[in-house]
């Protein structure tokens, strides 16, 4: 799918992406253990040169600990790290191509915007370091601040200060740690689309370290969902949230329905379960397990409810009836919870494209979504014993 942002006055793609100047990282078993845990476990990693990658997960599910790895702010208990082919695992930090923005913009207060991204080159003693830094102010759209002191910047322009201060090294690899969430909502959607813009035009590696869902799948190429120290899964933004392969990921990126039951009936096409006399199947191609008890999910977006039972069709898992017994107006959709007996509750959003077909606490209802929206998962919901 191709992807479009506006960003001065030009239309950019990431079909059209300049050259990339990034390079590939790896991370080969790399394992990271702490006095009383283990913060990484044999994990395996490879980010293509050039591309918007997310690491997306929970506090203390070891994605910061991964970034500092690559970083070389931790060294890793066991595994190497390879940038652009190279073994870096023992290289200093100050060695490594890798340049890093935090959420903290760690800016020096006692210089100008201009000094502050001319810094590193000073110390490097790069040539013309003012005029390098002036194009880098440039790219973040920032030339009419140089002379300010970051304390009389906003949020948002600080954080854009910390992005070209990174990026006028031309890093092989920008890590971002959290770099938006001192934002407010309306500032953070405005960074997310310019720091996509950025990253398509000047083609770094970005790894972008984050707990927000809706951040990682707005900007990343690619989406590693990372828990308990392992990536349960990897892929692109849409894959990952129309076919989620565990319990876990479907309910940390967005909102699933679960229901899980013995399956009873199998075939070339498709699996179905038995949740308490409710028959609900699903693609086999969209199913992990075939066989024993398995959980069967549906986003919420997916659902319809019903004033009146349903006619059974082909295509179409039915349940109900049931009581609707909390809505929720989130500007645009509602949102309904039903209680199903036996079945328990489920989820249904409702876009306001007009009246909603039922808008009172109380009302019965039959809810429905049609079978290839179903998805089938490797695992049970935390809680669910398997017999």
């Amino acid at each position: 799918m191709e992807r479009r942002y506006q960003w001065c006055g030009i239309t950019l793609a990431n079909s059209v992406k300049a050259s990339s100047s990034g390079a590939a990282l790896e991370l080969v078993n790399i394992r990271k253990e702490f006095p009383g845990f283990t913060a990484i476990e044999d994990l395996d990693l490879k980010i293509n040169a050039g591309e918007f990658f997310a690491l997306l997960g929970p506090s203390g599910c070891g994605k910061t600990t991964t970034l500092r790895i690559v970083a070389g702010l931790e060294t890793p208990t066991s595994g190497r790290v390879f940038l652009g082919g190279e073994d870096i695992t023992d290289t200093k930090p100050h060695q490594r191509a890798v340049n890093t923005v935090f959420q903290s913009y760690a800016l020096f207060p006692h210089m100008t915007v201009l000094d502050n991204v001319a810094f590193g080159l000073r110390q490097r003693k790069v040539d013309e370091p003012l005029k390098k830094a002036q194009d880098a102010l440039a790219l973040v759209e920032l030339s009419h601040l140089a002379d300010r002191r970051p304390q009389q910047l906003s949020g948002g322009q600080q954080q854009r200060v910390a992005l070209a201060r990174a990026i006028v090294n031309r890093p092989s690899l920008l890590l971002l740690d959290e770099p938006l969430g001192a934002l407010d909502l309306k500032l953070r959607r405005q960074m997310q689309i310019e720091l996509k813009a950025i990253q398509i035009e000047v083609g770094l590696t970005f790894l972008h370290v984050t707990h927000d869902q809706e951040e990682a799948m707005d900007m990343a190429d690619t989406v590693a969902v990372m828990n308990k120290g392992r990536i349960e899964q990897m892929g692109a933004p849409e894959a990952l949230y129309d076919r989620p392969k565990t319990a876990f990921v479907s309910k940390f990126l967005g909102q699933s329905n679960l229901f899980v039951g013995d399956v009873v009936e199998t075939n070339d096409s498709a699996v179905s379960i038995n949740l308490h006399g409710n028959k609900i199947t699903v693609p086999v191609a969209r199913a992990e397990k075939t066989a024993g008890k398995i959980a069967v999910g549906v986003r919420p977006e997916k659902v319809q409810f019903h004033e009146s039972a349903p006619a059974a069709a082909a295509g179409q898992n039915i349940l109900g009836p049931g009581e609707i017994i909390d809505i929720r107006f989130t500007g645009v959709s509602n949102q309904y919870l039903i209680e199903i007996p036996q079945v328990g509750s489920v989820t249904v959003f409702a876009q306001n494209v007009g009246k909603s077909p039922v808008v009172e606490l109380g009302a019965q209802v039959w809810v429905s979504f049609k079978v290839e929206h179903a998805f089938g998962l490797a695992d049970l919901p935390v809680g669910t014993e398997e017999d």
